[in-house]
């Protein structure tokens, strides 16, 4: 007969294997600091990104002789997405740090169960930084197909 509990996940031969919670999980100061060299990375790659893709807009702007065809346009509004999305993914990478130095504050003041939250609330924002990153790397590889189908096929 296996003993009812709260977290019980499977039995074998009359064992109970119990699954820990979320509240039943430790977590130190050092737990969060972890990502303080991560997300100092990843901000400097995406300003890095966003710096890039500026100097294509400028340069882009500064060319009196382009004629905007199909081709510009779809540029245009790749670099444009891809801006928005570089600014989502700093606002999340920065919101990320933000949380994960609150939580350090709440489990130094000994507020165990709320820096538990606030650290899993920083790592889901890091989660969502990454999810943007991704989508950004995939529009940059479609702009570089674009500028690869306008280098092959030049204007008649």
């Amino acid at each position: 007969m296996v003993a009812k509990t709260q977290h019980c996940l499977f039995a074998k031969d009359g064992a109970t294997f119990r699954a820990k919670s979320f509240t039943d999980m430790e977590i130190t100061l050092t737990t969060p600091a972890i990502l303080f060299p991560a997300v100092s990375l990843l901000l400097l790659a995406y300003t890095n990104r966003f710096l890039a893709i500026a100097n294509i807009v400028r340069s882009l702007a500064n060319r009196s002789d382009v004629d905007v065809n199909e081709n510009v346009r779809t540029q245009i509004k790749n670099l444009s997405l891809r801006i928005t999305l570089i600014k989502g993914m700093q606002a999340c990478g920065i919101a990320s740090l933000f949380f994960c130095v609150v939580s350090i504050l709440l489990l130094y003041s000994g507020f165990a169960l709320p820096g538990k939250f606030v650290f899993g609330l920083s790592l889901f924002l890091m989660l969502a930084s990454l999810g943007i990153s991704f989508w950004e790397i995939m529009l940059s590889g479609i702009a570089l197909k674009v500028e690869l189908a306008r280098v092959l096929n030049p204007r008649k």
